[in-house]
């Protein structure tokens, strides 16, 4: 009864009434989305009446998975110690689904890998996250040798599954040959990925920010590529009518400072335990 009123004070169709089941209109669509940016500004509005003080108060982060293992560990006890007034509610989930809870007000800001997508989002590059090569401890190829992207057999490559941007860009950079085309093994997680490569069946791109929690298995060796080595940039985004800009710089700082990523562990041991075997 109230979206017949709606239609008939603006004068037009906004759902499409079927046998059974209904539909948004064109004009309907367009509606939804312009409501939900009204509702996300009126949100920000009462963001800016309460939040007085630098990360005080109720944040909603998103993160992605690539992500959220690897830094949150680091960065939320420096966030609880410094920040002491601040709740944060922290969702994780795929790119698309965070980028549209971020339009729709239900995240206030999103790590995540940039670009980040939409005219209404302001970003903050926070780090370059550098791709390695994970293979199984008994591939021949010296620890200490750099690989080409050419090098990386595709049907030997084991990536997450789709909807990962992750995904995406390890294929951006391997990009595969005419005919041919990575594993068909798809996974959800990181771990699952390094299980697969652990036991030989295939090698993945992993990220160097993943590596001291991933590559820990004595099964897997990581190679580092030729320059200039494949990364992603890993940043924050929020609408630009957000108030709370403060905020997400502060956030900045803190997991920048967080995460001065150590040496790879995990490749200094393997080429120590090469060195020995030949």
């Amino acid at each position: 009864m109230q979206v017949r009123e709606l239609e008939r004070e603006i004068g037009t169709q906004l759902v499409e009434r079927r046998p059974g089941d209904i539909a948004l209109t064109e004009t309907g669509l367009e509606v939804a989305r312009r409501a939900e940016r009204i509702l996300a500004a009126t949100r920000d509005l009462v963001d800016y009446a309460r939040h007085r003080d630098v990360l005080a108060g109720h944040l909603r982060l998103g993160i992605i998975p690539t992500v959220a293992p690897y830094v949150l560990p680091r960065v939320l006890p420096r966030l609880q110690s410094r920040y002491p007034l601040l709740r944060i509610e922290v969702r994780e989930t795929q790119t698309k689904a965070l980028l549209e809870e971020l339009a729709g007000g239900d995240l206030d800001t999103v790590m995540l890998a940039l670009p980040a997508e939409g005219a209404d989002v302001e970003t903050l590059p926070l780090f370059e996250d550098r791709f390695l090569l994970a293979v199984p401890a008994t591939d021949p190829r010296p620890a200490h040798r750099r690989v080409a992207a050419a090098e990386v057999e595709q049907q030997r490559l084991i990536l997450l599954e789709e909807g990962h941007c992750l995904r995406d860009q390890a294929l951006a950079f391997c990009r595969p040959p005419r005919g041919d085309a990575p594993a068909s093994l798809g996974a959800t997680s990181l771990a699952t990925v390094m299980q697969m490569v652990a036991n030989g069946y295939g090698v993945t791109l992993l990220p160097e920010i993943a590596a001291g929690v991933e590559a820990s298995d004595n099964r897997v060796e990581l190679l580092r590529f030729v320059e200039p080595q494949p990364a992603r940039t890993i940043g924050l985004a929020w609408r630009r009518t957000s108030p709370r800009k403060r905020d997400f710089a502060a956030l900045g700082e803190i997991v920048t400072e967080a995460l001065k990523l150590p040496k790879i562990r995990g490749a200094i041991r393997e080429t120590t335990r090469r060195q020995a075997r030949a």
